[in-house]
């Protein structure tokens, strides 16, 4: 079924969305504008196939523990649009008795609703901007009929940013590379090559505006990738499980929808819910909760599938000739003169911002060959076989399964002179908030020159004749699992004329120094758990030492206390950021 359709040429947002939370059926769509079904009101809760997690998406998980939330998301291209469809959706919740107009169905002490922007181009920091005072007005409303607003909203919106371009500063708006070197260190670059590599990736972290801003952050080091590389990475469509002359609203999926009382009322037993599936039920009813019913969830029916009347399987779309305009005649994308973006998100390889309970079946689904999503579900992190690494973005960690995988991503000695330089830029210009445009150096703008420079650099080392001293910077086992995949070899099959200017070599190259040492030992010791007890275990020795000192005597005890300040200083330094071996740029170095 494809959405309404209009005489005249439709602008970057195709709809207006609200999405609440009724206390019965769970999410569902309460208005859109333009209707998302032909033939369909205003106030229609029928949604096209390929878009029957919307609901989900746009109301996240533990959406409940927040006043106000934001979230990005992807749906899934439909009929002969091939390219994905880029949702933003700001979230809030105002109490019942607040309301000036109480419609008959709000039975509940708060009400729960997300004004949705569905587009056609990634500028989600710029939608987010927009829409977040518009869900505020309407709130401010306090009276959900009162839909001008949305209307208003759509006319505007495709106004305003009709004509746009995706590239330039406006696609970037909101996200940050400063804090995310911040807070990840070298890690950084493990995420970079994890999903060079096309794995399995999973983001978790509450609340949803900093998990997908976390994730897109890292997108948007990969150059070009936010611009034109996400148009393949929704292609997936729900199976669907209903007959065509069914209502989409009563398929196999509808279990999500289901309210925990519901699934615990009559005999207890799930079967007699309105759904007729046979999944396990909440272990507890929470009435005065939404989707923290569905948290509650046992393990188990993640592993039911339809068997058990759960979930429907989820099959890929498959992917023919993609549209749109495209100088990439093999990717499909539309790529510039050094072949990027690279086409990691096509041919099965998602990106899901945000990935609801009800999508769960996709990380397990044979036709997906991987995935960059994020997820704030508990049961996403617990299903850890269904994925290759878990970044656990509150503590800045990377949880990487497969000890083999561990070390084919493992940063060699040039890697982290890379990422210390870095660090070591972003840190000394920490108080500088580059609000006037001119700072560079240790900016955001800075931070993706720099890593769009390694990519050349890396790319440039590959073609090279006799490379392995080359790429042995990168990592020889790195470079051996990049060129099968599927982004690399898409590459290689085309010529892109301007590789010719980048000088091959990793732009950190050189000779093992002391500095080195120092470099290999901070890391080791801040990020491997045997370095971790190591480190430890000195510390605590070495308060013991102090400890003895004060009890043998003023001579001894002021020796070992001078030793004490030596070990601490030896510490000390060993927590701050290494210098760089090479004080000025790298040779090939990117400039404003």
């Amino acid at each position: 079924m494809e959405p309404q359709d209009t005489d005249e040429p439709r602008g970057p947002v195709l709809h207006i969305v609200v999405v609440g939370f009724h206390h019965k059926k769970g999410c569902q769509v309460e208005f859109s504008y333009p209707p998302l079904m032909p033939h369909e009101g205003h106030d229609s809760n029928m949604l096209p196939e390929e878009w029957k997690y919307l609901p989900f998406l746009a109301l996240p998980d533990g959406a409940h523990n927040y006043q106000e939330d934001t979230v990005y998301f992807h749906l899934p291209p439909l009929g002969g649009n091939t390219k994905c469809v880029y949702g933003v959706s700001c979230y809030r919740q105002i109490e019942a008795k607040a309301l000036k107009v109480r419609q008959a169905d709000v039975t509940r002490e708060t009400v729960q609703k997300s004004v949705c922007v569905l587009s056609r181009v990634p500028l989600f920091g710029l939608l987010q901007a927009k829409l977040q005072l518009i869900t505020h007005a309407y709130f401010e409303e306090k009276d959900f009929s009162q839909i001008s607003i949305l209307k208003e909203l759509y006319e505007h919106m495709n106004g305003s940013l009709r004509g746009s371009a995706v590239d330039g500063s406006q696609v970037f708006l909101g996200l940050s590379p400063r804090d995310l070197i911040l807070h990840f260190r070298h890690k950084v670059l493990i995420l970079f090559k994890l999903i060079l590599l096309e794995k399995k990736v999973l983001f978790y972290v509450s609340p949803v505006s900093r998990l997908v801003g976390t994730l897109m952050t890292v997108l948007s080091l990969f150059p070009g990738m936010l611009e034109h590389g996400l148009g393949d990475s929704s292609h997936y469509r729900p199976k669907s499980s209903v007959s065509d002359d069914s209502d989409p609203a009563a398929s196999a999926e509808e279990f999500v929808s289901v309210s925990a009382s519901e699934l615990h009322g009559g005999d207890g037993d799930a079967r007699s819910s309105p759904a007729g599936n046979g999944i396990k039920p909440p272990s507890r009813s929470s009435p005065e909760s939404s989707e923290s019913d569905w948290e509650t969830l046992d393990p188990g029916v993640l592993d039911e599938g339809t068997a058990a009347g759960g979930a429907a399987p989820i099959t890929v779309q498959p992917l023919g000739g993609q549209g749109g305009v495209a100088q990439g005649l093999l990717s499909g994308l539309e790529e510039d003169q050094h072949g990027m973006p690279l086409a990691i998100f096509t041919k099965g390889f998602l990106c899901l911002p945000y990935m609801a309970l009800q999508q769960h079946h996709l990380l397990s689904d044979v036709a997906v060959r991987g995935f960059v999503a994020g997820a704030t579900n508990i049961l996403f992190r617990q299903q850890r076989h269904l994925s290759d690494a878990v970044v656990e973005v509150e503590e800045a960690s990377v949880q990487i399964h497969d000890g083999e995988l561990r070390k084919v991503v493992g940063l060699t000695t040039a890697d982290l002179r890379f990422a210390d330089y870095l660090l070591k830029h972003v840190t000394e210009n920490r108080d500088d908030v580059f609000l006037d445009g001119t700072g560079w150096e240790g900016g955001d703008e800075w931070i993706r020159a720099q890593f769009a420079l390694y990519l050349h650099a890396l790319l440039a080392s590959s073609l090279q004749q006799d490379n392995e001293r080359l790429l042995a910077d990168y990592g020889a086992p790195f470079i051996a699992g990049w060129k099968v995949t599927h982004n690399y070899r898409l590459w290689h099959s085309n010529k892109h004329a301007a590789m010719a200017a980048v000088t091959p070599g990793h732009p950190f190259q050189g000779q093992y120094s002391v500095a080195d040492v120092k470099l290999r030992l901070t890391h080791s010791v801040h990020n491997s758990e045997r370095g971790k007890k190591i480190g430890n275990a000195m510390m605590t020795t070495s308060r013991s030492v102090v400890q003895t000192g004060k009890a043998v005597g003023q001579s001894v005890g002021g020796a070992l206390t001078s030793a004490k300040s030596a070990m601490s200083s030896w510490f000390s330094t060993l927590a701050q950021p290494a210098a760089a071996p090479h004080p000025e740029a790298p040779a090939g170095q990117a400039q404003p």
